[in-house]
């Protein structure tokens, strides 16, 4: 039987003495199998892990953006109390949607993380349906003593911190991985997240913000040099088993081996990762609390770092609706979608309706007057017709660097406060 699920924000937070009774300083991995196709979808578990760093905030336990097709929730099995929950998206969510998935089955990884319980926890995991309703789609009682949670030391990396702000339960921590760097370019991969980092603080939100970060990078070496190019049958080994052509679009760069990309994300505390290729091609991917991945010697990396840290790290939803995907009615104009930056007006009250001007159309014509403007204009989320912007331009819509409108500013600070420990507002 299927458990639709109506979560209701919790707007208390949780003190540091809260996570102290619940907690470890330490890191519970969930690693399982989602297979299904384009109406299907079934979680069975594959294994718990102990990993030893909690990099996560320690009073903001209660994720209360209800971004992602997904929530992960952690209730006290004695008392039943919420004790942990985030939002997120995978790749089995996107493949979903693509034309393979109305005539085959298929298995992805999976993996959510958690700080580690002292007592027994229920985990439960919820998958968005109709009309975006949360159902149940997994649930498991896990015990903190169980001698089956596998504690094997994790192959250890050297790590080096790039950016170190304080205390990581009080920061946006940040780990870049390399993928298709080999042992000889090591120096080389040091560089380039060293550019890419001094880029993201010249950044708006992120020059505001350079205290409420650190970043971290692991020196992962892979085999070969560079990443996979199936439609042009170039195929390299390389330790994320990272690859173009994901659901056979050129541009889209994934990996769907999330279990080896925590394996060495475990190396140094995280809330974000983000993936760095060693290529010059043109692409890359976010996928909401799940990771980022960008190449490193495109002539537009700047844009896309921005573009997809945007997904993986705020929820942003795509404000492009020209360009090629492979998705099949991604969103459904009957709903509100829960992406902070796009509306199909059927609950704009909760979006930016309290930052257009009283003197701005809604929806707000394609007139220059209205260009620097919040307003609403339409067009968004793949579709030219039924979904709605907040600004004629923005970084989440083109290749524009430092370009991102004020409503998605204002959503990335609200997540940097909130994996920061500080208090959000919200829209």
């Amino acid at each position: 039987m299927i458990t639709i699920i109506f979560l209701i924000p919790v707007m208390f937070g949780f003190s540091q003495g809260d996570f102290e009774k619940y907690f470890e300083h330490s890191t519970l991995r969930v690693d399982y199998i989602q297979s299904g196709n384009k109406d299907t979808s079934h979680i069975d578990l594959y294994d718990l892990k102990a990993e030893p760093h909690w990099g996560g905030p320690l009073k903001n336990l209660i994720d209360t953006f209800f971004y992602g097709m997904y929530y992960l929730n952690v209730y006290d099995s004695l008392s039943n109390e919420l004790i942990y929950s985030r939002g997120f998206n995978t790749l089995f969510q996107e493949w979903q949607t693509t034309d393979e998935a109305r005539s085959l089955s298929k298995g992805f990884s999976g993996s959510v993380v958690l700080p580690f319980p002292k007592n027994t926890i229920r985990l439960e995991i919820f998958q968005r349906g109709s009309s975006l309703v949360f159902q149940s789609l997994f649930g498991h009682y896990i015990n903190p003593g169980d001698h089956f949670i596998n504690r094997e030391n994790i192959t250890a990396y050297p790590v080096k911190q790039i950016v170190n702000s304080g205390d990581p339960n009080h920061k946006v921590d940040i780990v870049f991985l390399p993928e298709g760097y080999t042992t000889d370019e090591m120096t080389k991969f040091n560089e380039d997240v060293k550019r890419f980092v001094d880029a993201f603080f010249n950044w708006e939100p992120y020059i505001n913000y350079r205290d409420f970060f650190n970043i971290w990078l692991v020196e992962a070496p892979s085999r070969e040099s560079g990443t996979d190019h199936p439609g042009d049958t170039i195929w390299k080994n390389t330790l994320l088993n990272s690859n173009f052509y994901t659901f056979d679009l050129e541009r889209y760069l994934t990996t769907s081996d999330i279990w080896r990309v925590r394996d060495v994300s475990a190396n140094a505390p995280y809330d974000q990762i983000c993936i760095l290729v060693n290529e010059e091609k043109y692409g890359g991917g976010g996928i909401y609390n799940f990771y980022s991945i960008f190449t490193s010697d495109n002539e537009d990396w700047q844009f896309v770092f921005l573009h997809e840290f945007g997904h993986g790290f705020a929820g942003l939803a795509d404000e492009y609706y020209s360009s090629a995907v492979s998705y099949n009615d991604y969103y459904d104009l009957s709903v509100e979608p829960y992406e902070p930056n796009i509306t199909t007006f059927v609950d704009f009250d909760r979006k930016w309706k309290d930052m257009v001007g009283k003197d701005v159309p809604v929806p707000t014509p394609v007139d220059s007057v209205y260009f620097d403007r919040v307003g609403v204009f339409e067009g968004g989320g793949y579709m030219a017709k039924g979904i709605y912007r907040p600004y004629h331009d923005c970084t989440m819509k083109s290749r524009s660097v430092n370009n991102f409108c004020p409503v998605c500013r204002h959503a990335l600070e609200q997540m940097i406060l909130f994996y920061s420990d500080k208090e959000t507002a919200g829209f």
